[in-house]
C-alpha cells in the first residue's frame, strides 16, 4: 500500500513537471523571434513570451507573441511578399515578348536590308551603268517600303507610294527603249498618268501591290501587337494593392506567428479568396486580353500562309525584274499606245548611229530566276521558325491574368487538407471560394473589395486591347485600318482590299473623257484619213530603230 501511494506521488510530480514545461514553451516566443528576424527585422521587437494582444488591428487579439509595432511591419513584409509572386510571373511575360518583338522586327528589317542588296548586285550585274544611273528609284522604293513597316500610313500611303514607283519606272525605261525620240516633260506627264491603262509592266504591279499591301500590313501590326504586350503587362502589374488587400495579406500569412505557429501556411481556398479580392481588377482584363492573343495567333497564321512577308520580299528583285521584262517585250507596243495616244515624238537629234543606240539603250535582261538559290535568310532564322515559336507563348499567355490565384496559390505556399490556417485558427476553411473579377467579389469574406470603382489604369489597359484587336483583325482581311477609316469617309475601299473587274481588265483599249495636255487621242484609226508621208518616215524609222534594239534585249 505504502508503495503504491509513493508511486502515485512520483507520477503526479512527472506530469506536474512535464505540463509546466509544455505551457513554458507555449508561452515563449523563441520560434517567433527567429522566424521574425530571418525576415530581416530587429529580434528585439519580438517579446519573450506572450503579451497582451487588445492592440493589435489585424490578427486575433489576446494573449500574442505580436505587438502594434510587429504587425505594422510584417503588414509591410506581406505587401511585398503577395506582390512578388505576380510580378515575378509579370516579368517573365515582359520579357518573353520582349524578346519575341526584337526578334520578329529584327528579321523584317534585315529581310527588307538583304532584299535591297540582292536587287542591287543582281541588278549592277545586269544592266550596269544603266542601272546604276537610275539606282536611286529602287534605292527609294526599298526606303519608302522601310518607313511605312517603322511608321504605318501616318507617313506612306503604300498604294500611292507603288503607283509612284510604276509611273516613275515607265518615264525612265520610256525614254531608255525610245532614245531616238526627244520627249518633253509635258509630253512623259502624260505618259506617267496613264501607267495603269497602258500595262506596260503586265499584271506584276496590281499582283505586287496586293502582296505587299497585305503583307506589310500584317508584319507591322503583327510586331505592334508584340510590342504592346509587354507595356500592357507592365502597367497592370504596377497597379497597387488597396489597403484591404494588404490587411487580408497580413492575416494570411503572418497572424500565425501571433500564435507562435511559424510554420503553419494558410488553407488554399482561404489564399484563393484573398488572392480573387486583391487581384479583382485585374482578373477583368482577361476577356479583351484573350481577345487580343486569339487576334494575334490569327495574324500569325496569315503570316505562315498568304500574307508571309518572306514569301514576298526575298524574290522581290525577281518580281520586279519580271515587270522589266515584260516592258522590255511589249516595248513596241506600248510605244505605239503611246504615240497614238499621246502624240507623235520628235526625233532626237543626238540620234545618228547604231554606236549612239548601243551606247545609251537599255539592253540589259535577266536571266531565269531559280528558286533553290534564295536569299540568305535574314536574323540566321525563317519566318515559319518564328511564327511556330511565338505562338506556342501566345497560347501559353491565354487567361493569365484569371488564373493568377490558382498560380500563387499553390505548391509550398499553402497547406492541403485541415492542417492549415484559415484566418483564425489552425483548420477547416469552411467559406465559399469567389470567382473572378470585380462584381464576384461583393461577397468575399476576406478581402473589402468596392466593386463601384473599378482601377482606372486597368480600365485604360483593357481600352488598349480592344484598340490594338480591332487593329489586328483589320490586317487579317488584309487593311491597313487606318485606310479602312479614311476611306469609309470617301466612299472608297479599303487598301489592299485586291482588284476587281473590269477595273483589273487587262485588255482596255486607252480613253480619257477629259483630255489631257497634251491631247490623247483614243486608238483607233488615226483622225483626218491616211497617213502623211512624214508620219511614214517616221513610223519607218522607230522600226529601224526597234530593230537595231531588239538583239541586245532578247
Amino acid at each position: 500500500m505504502k508503495s503504491l501511494l509513493l508511486l502515485s506521488a512520483a507520477c503526479t510530480l512527472v506530469a506536474l513537471a512535464f505540463s509546466t514545461t509544455a505551457e513554458q514553451k507555449l508561452r515563449n516566443c523563441n520560434d517567433v523571434r527567429a522566424a521574425y528576424s530571418s525576415k530581416g527585422f530587429n529580434v528585439n521587437d519580438v517579446p519573450n513570451k506572450y503579451v497582451n494582444g487588445a492592440p493589435l488591428k489585424v490578427c486575433p487579439q489576446g494573449y500574442s507573441c505580436c505587438t502594434v509595432e510587429m504587425e505594422e511591419k510584417l503588414s509591410q513584409q506581406s505587401h511585398t511578399e503577395i506582390k512578388a509572386p505576380v510580378s515575378r510571373l509579370s516579368s517573365n511575360m515582359q520579357s518573353t515578348f520582349r524578346q519575341r518583338h526584337d526578334h520578329f522586327d529584327r528579321y523584317f528589317k534585315e529581310l527588307l536590308l538583304n532584299s535591297e542588296k540582292s536587287l542591287h548586285k543582281m541588278f549592277t550585274r545586269t544592266y550596269g551603268m544603266m542601272y546604276v544611273q537610275n539606282s536611286e528609284l529602287f534605292k527609294n522604293f526599298f526606303a519608302d517600303l522601310t518607313r511605312y513597316y517603322v511608321s504605318g500610313s501616318a507617313t506612306i500611303n503604300l498604294e500611292t507610294m507603288m503607283a509612284d514607283f510604276w509611273a516613275e519606272l515607265l518615264e525612265r525605261m520610256f525614254r531608255l527603249v525610245n532614245v531616238q525620240y526627244e520627249f518633253s516633260d509635258a509630253y512623259m506627264e502624260c505618259v506617267s498618268r496613264h501607267t495603269e491603262q497602258l500595262l506596260p509592266f503586265g499584271d506584276v504591279p496590281r499582283k505586287l501591290k496586293i502582296q505587299i499591301t497585305r503583307s506589310f500590313v500584317a508584319a507591322r501590326t503583327f510586331t505592334k501587337g508584340l510590342a504592346l504586350m509587354p507595356q500592357v503587362v507592365n502597367k497592370v502589374s504596377a497597379v497597387s494593392a488597396s489597403p484591404s488587400c494588404v490587411r487580408a495579406a497580413m492575416k494570411m500569412l503572418y497572424c500565425p506567428y501571433c500564435s507562435g505557429q511559424v510554420a503553419l501556411k494558410p488553407c488554399q481556398n482561404y489564399c484563393l479568396n484573398v488572392l480573387r479580392g486583391c487581384l479583382a481588377n485585374q482578373a477583368d482584363l482577361d476577356a479583351e486580353w484573350n481577345n487580343f492573343l486569339d487576334a494575334m495567333l490569327g495574324l500569325a497564321d496569315r503570316l505562315e500562309g498568304p500574307f508571309n512577308f518572306e514569301s514576298v520580299i526575298e524574290p522581290i528583285d525577281v518580281k520586279l525584274s519580271d515587270a522589266i521584262m515584260n516592258m522590255q517585250e511589249n516595248s513596241m507596243q506600248v510605244s505605239q499606245k503611246v504615240f497614238q495616244g499621246c502624240g507623235q515624238p520628235k526625233p532626237s537629234t543626238a540620234f545618228r548611229t547604231k554606236r549612239a543606240i548601243k551606247e545609251t539603250a537599255f539592253t540589259g535582261r535577266f536571266r531565269p530566276y531559280n528558286p533553290e538559290a534564295r536569299p540568305t535568310t535574314a536574323a540566321g532564322t525563317t519566318l515559319d521558325r518564328l511564327v511556330t515559336d511565338v505562338k506556342k507563348k501566345l497560347k501559353h499567355a491565354k487567361k493569365f491574368w484569371s488564373t493568377l490565384p490558382e498560380t500563387v496559390c499553390a505548391g509550398e505556399r499553402i497547406a492541403p487538407g485541415d492542417e492549415c490556417w484559415n484566418g483564425t485558427a489552425k483548420s477547416r476553411y469552411e467559406s465559399d471560394v469567389m470567382g473572378n473579377g470585380l462584381a464576384n467579389q461583393v461577397s468575399n469574406p476576406d478581402v473589402d473589395v468596392d466593386i463601384t470603382k473599378p482601377d482606372i489604369v486597368i480600365r485604360t489597359q483593357i481600352a488598349v486591347l480592344k484598340e490594338m484587336t480591332s487593329w489586328l483583325k483589320a490586317a487579317h482581311s488584309g487593311n491597313d485600318i487606318s485606310f479602312e477609316t479614311d476611306e469609309e469617309a470617301s466612299g472608297g475601299e479599303e487598301s489592299g482590299s485586291g482588284c476587281d473587274p473590269p477595273s483589273c481588265a487587262t485588255d482596255q483599249d486607252i480613253y480619257f473623257s477629259t483630255p489631257p495636255t497634251p491631247r490623247f487621242v483614243p486608238v483607233g484609226k488615226p483622225s483626218g484619213g491616211a497617213v502623211s508621208t512624214r508620219g511614214s518616215l517616221l513610223a519607218a524609222l522607230c522600226g529601224l530603230a526597234l530593230a537595231l534594239l531588239a538583239p541586245h534585249w532578247r
